[in-house]
């Protein structure tokens, strides 16, 4: 079933079939909306958020900067009934969108409590070398140990008990055995039977109180925390949050995602989540679930194995499995192609033949208990960081565990560094479908989520999900869009001069209007060669390339963004889906004008090939182009979208590619991209932006 909500705003609930409950909230979205009124369509899409988060299942939606999005958080306030609410983000600035739109509700409905959870790595004040996670949890099982000991000796408060101050003062700040924020976070209390408990401590509780009263600034927390642990601080807080926000790793990963869940003690079912800037849930579920190893991993895992002997009975035949993986990257390294795959049964084959073990699964499980040996040893020592042995486990297990299953393949890279196995999610629907069907609810928003359907697709096969699309909302006066006939970056047509010539020709004369301008390439190669050719007709203009390396990106791009407010203006060359073209907000003047040259494909190598027949045998025809060229659009329609960040902005957006004509590449594009979009040649193009004031 279809409903035309209005002439511009489509929902399809024709995938969702989850039965409607009888039992109505009193709450509307109103009830929630911060605003003095809507904006264009935004009602329509809370409505369709509020009727998801009523019957349960997954929403999608897709609706263009300007729409409101955020504000989607105020149909699941509706209709919580005692649930929590999780909203997962990607970066920082999308989590002080969220921030900023709950500040506004909790103004008209003073008794939300919210709560972010941030990754202990940029709040940890805790010194010391390593993994911060893993330093956590081994400082904490030390604090706990002693804190236990001295209470048990009626230092009921841990901070302040002589002994555990003086323990503090002696400690090794490089490598701490003992967390002060930590212990500053527990005292103990009678129990309710006999002994005593661990609890927070009343610093903890009363910052936790006034968080959830007043939320603080991700920026101010260190500040705000003192001597208390600044994550022990906010977890305490969201156990009695109604709205968390949180990293996308914290949901996507499996283990934190458990343990976060148990710290909380809430259960998936019982959690409503709204997933922000969706069209990146692939990427980053398919790195959560791929796992690597280097060459220079085995040589390190050599060391490691060296002295546990006596430490673990199988670490001299683990120690005689390594050569064998040495031999086997070695005969890869004779390769050509920069990455390739690797037959798992060649692998299995060299790496058992000979062995004390008869099958992978074997090495497998002597490897986890040699790693859980080698980890507790480093960390009675005060040592945290990852061994070479855990990360050869990690790949082994997941190698034995993907290789019955077309979703992973087995990929060998070149590397500076000398060649690394790689065991890669290529679908990850799966995963994905799991986390969201397994919540009360799931709410996916994106301002490229274009076109949903396909998204749908790719992300849940044929599950039911209902989906809803939004027009653009800004005035179309404000906004100019061309899309080239005659050039190309295809490969087929790299090397042609004419082609490159006029490639550059179009390049200038965008570059020539007034304003900050980015252009974008499919690759950094692309736009070396094409920045090269193109700065020496740029005059008068400060040119901005970005690096491959991310050293130095963030000045730069500060500085280009900076040129409007000192009276001045520049170029910015960039990269599709690169450091300066996602998740970013240039508003206003920082940008006036963004240029696609060519369709952002990924390198077609014989790795991408496999991954093609994959999903050409999971879809059939529709295949590649989800795995393929939608990814290639979406990167496009990203960069694009940093121009028109609100409605009084104006812009010029260029793609200058021929094929974002093809039939099922436009057919792809959001609507209204489609709809004024004017077809140029070189000299049309010149006479249409010459018009544009």
């Amino acid at each position: 079933m279809s409903l035309y909500l209005n002439a511009a705003a489509y929902i399809s609930d024709a995938h969702n079939t989850s039965p409607r409950k009888q039992v109505r909230c009193m709450d509307t979205p109103d009830a929630f909306f911060p605003y003095t009124e809507y904006r264009p369509n935004q009602r329509q899409m809370l409505e369709f958020a509020a009727t998801v988060a009523r019957d349960g299942g997954i929403g999608m939606i897709d609706a263009p900067t300007g729409s409101g999005k955020s504000s989607v958080v105020a149909s699941l306030l509706s209709e919580r009934r005692g649930r929590k609410i999780v909203i997962a983000v990607r970066t920082v600035s999308q989590l002080s969108t969220f921030v900023r739109e709950l500040a506004l509700i909790k103004k008209k409905r003073p008794e939300l409590k919210t709560v972010y959870l941030v990754g202990k790595k940029s709040i940890c004040p805790l010194g010391g070398e390593g993994d911060v996670y893993r330093r956590c949890e081994g400082v904490k099982t030390f604090s706990s140990t002693l804190m236990r000991e001295r209470a048990e000796r009626g230092a009921l408060i841990p901070i302040k008990d002589p002994f555990i101050v003086q323990q503090i003062r002696r400690m090794d700040r490089e490598h701490p055995l003992i967390c002060p924020y930590f212990i500053a976070s527990r005292q103990f209390v009678p129990g309710e039977s006999v002994g005593i408990k661990m609890v927070p401590s009343a610093a903890v509780r009363s910052k936790a109180d006034r968080v959830l009263a007043d939320p603080i600034r991700p920026q101010e927390l260190g500040g705000f925390a003192g001597d208390i642990c600044p994550y022990e601080l906010v977890m305490h807080a969201a156990k009695n949050a109604d709205v968390i926000i949180l990293n996308y790793h914290h949901l996507f990963d499996r283990e934190i995602r458990d343990q976060l869940y148990a710290n909380l003690n809430v259960e998936e079912q019982d959690v409503m989540l709204l997933i922000d800037e969706a069209h990146n849930c692939g990427d980053v579920i398919q790195s959560v679930e791929s796992a690597g190893l280097a060459q220079k991993d085995l040589e390190q895992a050599t060391r490691e194995l060296s002295g546990m002997k006596r430490l673990h009975k199988g670490a001299e035949a683990v120690q005689h499995v390594l050569p064998r993986l040495t031999e086997f990257m070695a005969g890869l390294a004779n390769s050509t192609e920069p990455e390739d795959w690797f037959d798992p049964g060649i692998f299995d084959r060299a790496i058992v033949r000979g062995s004390l073990w008869k099958d992978m699964g074997d090495i497998v499980d002597e490897l986890m208990g040699l790693a859980e040996t080698i980890r507790d040893r480093n960390q009675k020592a005060g040592e945290f960081r990852e061994t070479a042995i855990e990360r050869l486990t990690t790949f082994m297990y997941r190698l034995t565990q993907s290789s019955h299953n077309p979703a992973y393949l087995t990929i060998y890279k070149r590397t500076d560094e000398g060649i690394v196995l790689e065991v890669r999610n290529i679908d990850p629907s799966a995963p994905l479908s799991e986390i969201c069907s397994t919540h009360a609810c799931c709410i996916m928003i994106s301002g490229t989520l274009s076109p949903v359907d396909s998204f749908r697709r790719l992300y849940f096969n044929d599950a039911k999900v209902a989906t809803l699309t939004l027009p653009n909302s800004f005035p179309k006066e404000n906004r100019l869009i061309c899309c080239a006939t005659d050039i190309t970056t295809a490969y087929s047509l790299r090397q042609n001069k004419e082609n490159t010539d006029k490639i550059v020709h179009y390049i200038t004369a965008f570059a020539a209007l007034k304003k900050n301008r980015a252009i974008y390439f499919p690759s950094y190669q692309i736009l070396e060669s094409y920045a090269a050719l193109a700065s020496s007709h740029i005059s008068r203009r400060k040119v901005y390339i970005e690096p491959r390396d991310a050293a130095g990106a963030g000045a730069a791009l500060n500085e280009f963004l900076a040129l409007p407010s000192q009276g001045e203006s520049g170029i910015m060359f960039a990269v599709c889906g690169g450091k300066w073209s996602e998740g970013l907000d240039y508003r206003g003047e920082m940008l006036s004008g963004a240029m696609v040259v060519g369709l952002p494909l990924a390198p077609f190598t014989r790795v991408r090939k496999m991954i093609i027949e994959y999903f050409r045998h999971k879809y059939g025809e529709e295949g590649e182009f989800l795995c393929y060229t939608l990814p290639a659009i979406n990167r496009a329609l990203q960069a694009l979208g940093r121009v028109l960040r609100t409605p009084e902005d104006r812009g010029v957006l260029i793609l200058a590619e021929r094929r974002f004509l093809e039939k099922r590449v436009r057919s792809a594009l959001p609507a209204w991209i489609q709809e004024e979009m004017i077809e140029c040649d070189y000299q049309k193009f010149r006479e249409v932006i010459g018009r544009w004031k």
